[in-house]
Order: structure tokens, then C-alpha cells, then sequence
């Protein structure tokens, strides 16, 4: 568990990550059609970064482009679109390297790509499980490797990780979906471990509810942020430099109180 105090309050002007300077604002954001991504993206872009925004739909990355073009004149940033589908790691290498060409470098990379179908009380469906598992897993994985290692030979550079609260815990509601964000949890866990000695920074996130594609239609939701709101906090924790941010922190004392309730009390519950 986190002990990471709360996060500075953000500054007026731009988000400004430990190390990078004005001319080195280069980021890639996985997962950036919607939600936490394309928020991302779009701060990003108002703050003179030059990002390459990933995701399967292509319309969704033509009007993000198209959306932070007024900002990326006013600040010198850009938006660089690619489509790709996180499941699909054999792309991943040649991808990484072209983009980091075109950006002129890499010192924020970000991993919003996931997926949580609906899974029907009594489904066991592990191609289904296995979907989930190359979105929120492997393809995380993927990209993370490629970072590290571009990352550590230059001794600098951030990597984000999005997981979920979901990851604390094993919910009878979606099992795969939580045990993909716990896996992540423990895969970013350890590649921060590794790359502690090399001036790369590892910051796990861990989201509540946020007010994205994924929550639509979900019942009981409370403490609801909007996306914008969750790149806002994203990003500060980045910049801070924290290992763990529970997104927003309330979450935290929640995601304590779930890990000390005895399993056969948690398993009665509905989540």
C-alpha cells in the first residue's frame, strides 16, 4: 500500500515532469480515442508537448487531433495519431521505434489502453478472459519493455501505468478484469524496482470511478470524476514522481479497508 503524500496542488502553467525542459516535451499516450487518454492527450497538447496519441478508431484520433490543433498553435505542441490495437504486440517494436523518430525523442510514455466487458454471473469465457488479458496485460507489457529499455540507456524518462482499484482485490464480478489490473499492479511494481537505479520513474495509477465509456451504464457509482479531472491528478502524480497515486486519493482509504476484509466476509459482497 501507498503512504505517498497528498499531490502538490497543480501549477497555473504547464505540468512540467522532473527532468524535461521546454524543449523536451515528448510523450506517447496508448489508448487515446476516449476517456483518460484523450483527456490526457489534450492537456498534454495545451502544454506544449509534442504527443503521439494511440488507439483502434480512427475517427476518434482524427477529432482529438483535430480538437487540440487550436491549443498545439498557441503552444508549440502536436498531436501525432497512429492507429493500433494494444492486443497486437508483434507492432509494438517497429511502432515504438517510428514514433520516437517523429517525435525527436520520448520522456512521458502512458499506458490508458484497457478494456472490462460485461461478464454474465454464470460466464467462464476464456477467449473473452484472454481478450481482456492481451488489452490490459500483455499489451501494457509490450510497450512498457520497449520504454524501459529506450528509457534507461538515456538514464531518464517516465512511465505511467493506468490500473484500476478493481486490481486490489479478486471481485467475483469480473474476475479476469481484476486480476489483468493486479497483474499490471506487480508488473509496474517491479519494472520501477528495476529501473531505480537508472533515473526512470514507474507511477502506478490507480483509478476509481471515472466518468469514461467503461462506467457508462454501471449502477451505484459514487465519488464520479470526470476524465479531465483524472489527467489533471495523472499528471501531477507523474510529475511528483509517486510510485502509487489512488485516482482521486479518497480512493486510497477504500482500497485499505478492502484489503483487510477476511476473504469469506469479501466474497459475500456484490462488487
Amino acid at each position: 500500500m501507498s503512504h505517498d503524500p497528498a499531490p502538490a496542488a497543480l501549477p497555473s502553467g504547464p505540468v512540467r515532469l522532473a527532468g524535461v525542459g521546454l524543449d523536451e516535451r515528448r510523450a506517447i499516450v496508448v489508448g487515446a480515442s476516449s476517456g483518460m487518454g484523450a483527456a490526457l492527450v489534450r492537456q498534454l497538447a495545451g502544454e506544449g508537448y509534442r504527443v503521439a496519441a494511440l488507439a483502434r478508431r480512427k475517427p476518434e484520433l482524427d477529432a482529438l487531433a483535430a480538437a487540440c490543433a487550436p491549443a498545439c498553435a498557441a503552444t508549440g505542441g502536436a498531436v501525432i495519431s497512429a492507429v493500433h490495437d494494444a492486443a497486437n504486440l508483434a507492432e509494438v517494436p517497429a511502432l515504438f521505434e517510428r514514433l520516437v523518430r517523429e517525435l525527436g525523442g520520448l520522456d512521458l510514455f502512458v499506458y490508458a489502453a484497457g478494456v472490462m466487458p460485461k461478464i454474465g454471473k454464470e460466464q467462464y469465457d476464456t477467449a473473452l478472459d484472454r481478450e481482456i488479458l492481451a488489452v490490459n496485460l500483455d499489451g501494457a507489457i509490450a510497450w512498457g519493455n520497449e520504454c524501459a529499455n529506450y528509457m534507461r540507456t538515456r538514464r531518464r524518462g517516465t512511465i505511467v501505468g493506468i490500473s484500476s482499484i478493481a486490481g486490489d482485490r479478486g471481485r467475483k464480478g469480473n474476475p479476469v478484469y481484476c486480476t489483468s489490473k493486479a497483474a499490471l499492479n506487480t508488473y509496474l511494481e517491479a519494472l520501477r524496482n528495476r529501473l531505480s537505479e537508472s533515473g526512470v520513474h514507474v507511477c502506478t495509477i490507480k483509478p476509481g470511478y471515472v466518468d469514461t465509456r467503461m462506467t457508462q451504464g454501471l449502477d451505484k457509482l459514487f465519488w464520479l470524476i470526470s476524465a479531465e479531472e483524472a489527467a489533471r491528478q495523472i499528471l501531477a502524480a507523474a510529475r511528483n514522481r509517486v510510485n502509487t497515486r489512488y485516482v482521486p486519493l479518497r480512493w486510497q482509504a477504500v482500497g485499505t479497508v478492502l484489503k483487510l476484509v477476511p476473504s469469506f466476509l469479501f466474497r459475500r459482497a456484490s462488487i
